[in-house]
C-alpha cells in the first residue's frame, strides 16, 4: 500500500486538498456523520488496504470467532466456568433468559491493531454488546467516494469500499427469522437515550430500513410500553428491537422490570443484542481465551490463532498463573511490569478507566492495580501500535502528519467479518468516544 499512499499524497496539491475539504465538510454536515458535536472525520484520505491483507484479516477473525463461540457455549451451560467472565447478580439473571436464536451477539465489532505489512496482528477488545460504527462506516464511504482526490486517485488505483450496514440488516433479520420461528418484516425499534452522541447513526439504520421495507422508529426505552403481550413505541407494536442502549445503563436508569426487558424475558419481542451477549463483551473474555487453564477447550487452529492475535491477558486478582511458559505470582508480576501492562476494567466503554502502565508513575500505577483487585478488571500485555501518515487541510495547505490506528472489522453471526472502521489519533488511546482522533472508512485498493 506504501506506493498507492505515496501516489495519493503526491496528487494532494493545495488547490485540490482544499477543493476535497469543501466538499468533505458538505457531506458530512448532509449526512449528519458527526459524534456528539466533532466531524467524524478529520482527514484527506480513507484508510488502504490491500486485498490480501483483507482476506487474511477475513479467515483470522472466523478461527477466533470459532474460539469465542466455544468459550460462549461453555459459559451458558457451566456456571462454574461462567464465573471466568465475571458477571455481575443482575447480569447472571438476565443471561439465564433463552435469546430464541443461537448466535451469542448477531452483530459485533473486533478492535485490534494490526501491521499490515508483517502481518502482524494483536485483538484488544471484543465489544459484543453494543457495536456502533457500521452506519457511519457506510455513510462516510459515500462521503470519501466522490472526493476530487479520490476521483484523481481513481485513474491508476481501483478503490473498493467495505461497507458493513447490509451485515446488521441481514443478521438482524435472520435472528428475527429464528426467533419467530417464520419469515416476515419486522417493526423495527432502535432504542437507546436520546442525548447519546450516536443518535445521527440511529437516524442513517431507520433511513436504510425504511428503504427496504421496514418500518422504523427511534425511541427511549423509558417510553416503551409492554402491555397486553406486545411491547409498543410510538404508538405502535414492535416486532424486534436493534438495542443501542447499554444495559448497564438501562438496569440503572430503569431496573429490571423495565417494559423492555420484561418483554424480552417475556418473548414478546426479539431482541438484538440479546443480555447474553453480555458475556462476551466483558473484557474478561479475552482473559479467558488467553489463559491456559482453558486451553482444552480449543483445537489446535484455535490455540494457535489465540497465541498469536489475543495478547497475554489476566483478570486481575491473587493467583498464579503463568506468562511466556514460567509460573508466575499474577499480582507481583503485574506490579513490576507497568511499562508494558495495560489495565482496564471488565464492563467500560470509550476507554473509560483504561491505564496505561508506562504513562503511570510507580505510585500511579500501584495505586491502579489496588483499584484493580477491587472491581473487575483485566491486565493485558502492551502491543506495537501502527501508524501510516494522513493528510489534512491546515491554514489551506495540504499538511502531513502520522498517526496511529486500529482495525475493526464488523463481525456478522459471531462468525465472519463484513466491512472494516479505521480509527485515526496521535494519542495512544485510539477511541472516538474518549474525545479525541478521526474515523475513516477501508477501501480495498488494486492497481488498475
Amino acid at each position: 500500500m506504501q506506493d498507492a499512499i505515496a501516489f495519493y499524497h503526491g496528487l494532494l496539491s493545495d488547490e485540490l486538498a482544499q477543493a476535497s475539504q469543501a466538499m468533505l465538510d458538505d457531506q458530512l454536515r448532509r449526512r449528519g456523520l458527526v459524534f456528539g458535536e466533532r466531524p467524524l472525520a478529520t482527514v484527506l484520505r480513507p484508510r488502504f488496504m490491500a486485498l490480501a491483507h483483507y482476506r487474511r484479516l477475513q479467515r483470522r477473525v472466523r478461527v477466533l470467532m470459532r474460539a469465542f463461540g466455544k468459550a460462549y457455549e461453555r459459559a451458558v451451560t457451566n456456571a462454574a466456568f461462567r464465573t471466568q467472565f465475571r458477571l455481575t447478580d443482575w447480569e447472571e439473571q438476565l443471561v439465564r433468559h433463552e435469546p430464541g436464536f443461537h448466535a451469542p451477539s448477531p452483530t459485533s465489532r473486533l478492535d485490534a491493531f494490526v501491521l499490515d505489512e508483517s502481518g502482524e496482528m494483536a485483538l484488544t477488545e471484543y465489544n459484543a454488546e453494543t457495536p456502533a460504527g457500521a452506519g457511519y462506516n457506510d455513510a462516510l464511504v459515500a462521503s470519501f467516494a466522490d472526493l476530487p482526490i479520490m476521483r484523481a486517485f481513481g485513474k491508476r488505483y481501483e478503490a473498493l469500499p467495505l461497507v458493513a450496514r447490509h451485515g446488521v440488516l441481514h443478521v438482524l433479520l435472520e435472528a428475527y427469522e429464528e426467533w419467530a420461528g417464520r419469515r416476515a418484516i419486522p417493526r423495527v425499534a432502535i432504542v437507546d437515550w436520546p442525548d447519546v452522541p450516536t443518535r445521527s447513526e440511529f437516524v442513517l439504520f431507520r433511513e436504510y430500513f425504511e428503504a427496504v421495507g421496514m418500518d422504523t422508529v427511534i425511541a427511549d426505552p423509558r417510553e416503551l410500553e409492554f402491555r397486553g403481550g406486545r411491547l409498543y413505541a410510538d404508538r405502535g407494536p414492535v416486532d424486534l428491537v436493534y438495542k443501542r442502549v447499554l444495559l448497564s445503563e438501562l438496569v440503572e436508569r430503569c431496573g429490571l422490570e423495565s417494559p423492555l426487558l420484561r418483554a424480552v424475558a417475556a418473548r414478546a419481542v426479539c431482541m438484538v443484542n440479546p443480555p447474553r451477549s453480555k458475556i462476551l463483551h466483558k473484557k474478561a473474555s479475552l482473559a479467558v481465551l488467553s489463559d491456559e487453564r482453558n486451553s482444552e477447550l480449543f483445537d489446535s487452529e484455535e490455540r494457535a490463532a489465540i497465541a498469536a492475535h489475543i495478547p497475554w491477558t489476566r483478570v486481575v486478582e491473587q493467583r498464579q498463573t503463568e506468562h511466556g511458559g514460567r509460573s508466575i505470582d499474577l499480582i507481583p508480576f503485574i506490579l513490576e511490569s507497568r511499562t508494558r501492562m495495560v489495565l482496564k476494567p471488565n464492563d467500560d466503554y470509550g476507554g473509560a478507566g483504561i491505564v496505561l502502565g508506562w504513562q503511570t508513575d510507580a505510585t500511579g500505577w500501584e495505586q491502579a492495580v489496588a483499584t484493580a483487585l477491587a472491581s473487575p478488571h483485566i491486565a493485558q500485555e502492551r502491543v506495537p501500535i501502527p501508524s501510516e501518515p494522513y493528510p489534512s487541510l491546515v491554514d489551506g495547505r495540504a499538511a502531513f502528519a502520522d498517526r496511529m490506528l486500529d482495525t475493526a472489522p464488523f463481525v456478522c453471526g459471531g462468525e465472519y467479518a463484513e466491512g472494516c472502521l479505521t480509527r485515526l489519533s496521535t494519542a495512544a488511546l485510539l477511541n472516538v468516544t474518549a474525545g479525541g482522533g478521526s474515523t475513516v472508512p477501508t477501501f480495498v485498493v488494486e492497481p488498475r
